[in-house]
């Protein structure tokens, strides 16, 4: 399928899209066209869990309470990049900078990258993950930091999707992401072929401001100073007790 191009601003290298900083505007535009071809072919639906519906609610006023949350404590930009074989499930990696071979974190998500697009569509994504404090410590916030958890129930939208998985990059996580390395800001798509696949990778990256509340909170929210880019992307990290 041929994708759309965005006019001067993508240039070719080493077989992946790569985005021009001084025009980012049209590279959201092309996630929005890749958005939009995704859609009429998507058949995939997210789980709900009836018996979930009090905790999802909960989920819901969490972030819809805090969009955006102010705390005390120092906040720092850091890359973060959504990406996921067409077919296949997303992965979130968190990286000091676009060529970093060292993430800070990648989670395998539970919702596919169509599903995940379809969410997209309007413009606002807010994904929630939550772990349990351990039955056996009353004190593993102190203990083990928060993005050390190797489980997450996951939340998209408020709804309940599955849960997210610790894990660390296999050589395909890291070839993908060393393609990447030139994008610093975009969204585009992965000839498969580069990466000894049939199927096309897609990936949206920017910057975001990590925001650290406490030992048992932390989020992270995509960076638009310009308003051009259209899409609001928050990440809620956060330990139930």
């Amino acid at each position: 399928m041929v994708y759309p191009p965005i006019g001067g601003a993508t240039k070719i290298a080493n077989g992946v899209t790569t985005v021009d900083c001084q025009k980012q505007v049209r590279s959201w535009r092309l996630l929005r066209s890749l958005i939009e071809l995704l859609i009429p072919t998507c058949k995939c639906t997210i789980i709900e869990q009836d018996q979930d519906i009090k905790q999802e609610n909960h989920i819901q006023n969490y972030y819809n309470n805090n969009p955006h949350p102010t705390f005390t404590s120092s906040t720092i930009n850091i890359i973060g990049t959504i990406f996921g074989y067409r077919r296949g499930k997303v992965r979130l990696c968190i990286q000091t900078n676009s060529n970093s071979t060292n993430p800070i974190l990648l989670l395998e998500l539970a919702v596919p990258t169509t599903t995940l697009a379809r969410e997209m569509q309007g413009g606002i994504l807010r994904i929630a993950l939550e772990c349990a404090t351990p039955a056996y410590s009353t004190n593993a916030g102190s203990n083990c930091s928060l993005l050390s958890m190797p489980v997450w129930t996951m939340y998209c939208n408020g709804r309940k999707v599955g849960y997210a998985v610790k894990r660390q990059p296999c050589k395909a996580d890291m070839d993908a992401l060393r393609l990447m390395g030139a994008v610093v800001v975009g969204a585009g798509t992965i000839n498969g072929k580069e990466l000894n696949s049939e199927d096309e990778l897609m990936y949206l990256r920017a910057n975001f401001e990590r925001v650290c509340g406490s030992a048992n909170s932390e989020s992270f929210h995509l960076i638009d100073p310009d308003g051009g880019i259209g899409q609001e992307l928050s990440i809620f990290f956060f330990r139930s007790r």
